[in-house]
């Protein structure tokens, strides 16, 4: 029994690795299709591959990814999409999806939302709940972070453990990132996201059940990333 269950523990967190690199390589190869293989100029690429190196995506895996958005191949270009929906006790869900297959990504998600006591919906209709926005999340030791994220022009900003959570304008990634980097702050992440207007309050039992889908959802390598109204 011992041995099962430890066998079955290492195949669940191998199969959860397998995914994150089959994201991190989706999301280099669409930024290549993007905005070309060079990223010195291409500003998501770069955020892609050093996400991907801090998740050490094998150099092989990147090149592959690389190689994948400059080709013209249409059974090998993945495409973008957006679903929405509510979880259960009606929390608002926008899921991003990276795919080569938006047929059967759809029917996956689609039934994640049912099994987990959730649905999707149509388009825009939770989308209104939430705003494009960046963040930049970094460290620093500092006193002044308040002061330094307004010079950045940084809108908003939060404190998380040791780091520093900074939030801008969706067109201001870049611009926000660097003003960051060029005064010390070592940069964890920096991405587009979408941020809920209002947040909803829900019990302990509740964040439970809602977790339980946020977990099934990036299992599944097509889910690139999950943004909730919680």
């Amino acid at each position: 029994m011992g041995k099962q269950w430890k066998t079955a523990g290492k195949l669940a967190q191998a199969n959860k690795k397998g995914a994150l690199f089959t994201r991190l390589a989706r999301e280099i190869q669409v930024a290549v299709r993007l905005g070309g293989p060079t990223s010195d100029h291409n500003h998501r690429l770069k955020l892609a591959l050093d996400v991907a190196r801090s998740h050490s995506l094998p150099k092989d895996t990147i090149e592959r990814a690389i190689t994948k958005g400059k080709g013209d191949k249409i059974g090998e270009q993945i495409e973008e999409v957006i679903y929405e929906g509510f979880g259960p006790h009606g929390v608002a869900m926008i899921v991003h999806c990276l795919t080569d297959n938006k047929v059967r990504t759809v029917s996956e998600i689609r039934f994640l939302f049912k099994k987990h006591q959730g649905n999707m919906g149509e388009s825009g209709s939770v989308m209104w709940m939430f705003e494009k926005a960046c963040v930049v999340e970094g460290k620093k030791e500092t006193k002044s972070a308040e002061e330094e994220a307004i010079e950045a022009g940084a809108e908003d900003i939060e404190e998380a453990g040791e780091s520093y959570i900074f939030y801008g304008k969706w067109e201001n990634l870049k611009e926000l990132q660097e003003k960051l980097s060029n005064t010390g702050w070592e940069i964890i992440r920096a991405e587009l996201i979408y941020k809920p207007k209002n947040k909803i309050d829900l019990a302990e039992e509740q964040k439970q059940d809602i977790q339980k889908l946020l977990d099934a959802l990036y299992d599944n390598p097509d889910c690139k990333a999950v943004y909730t109204n919680t």
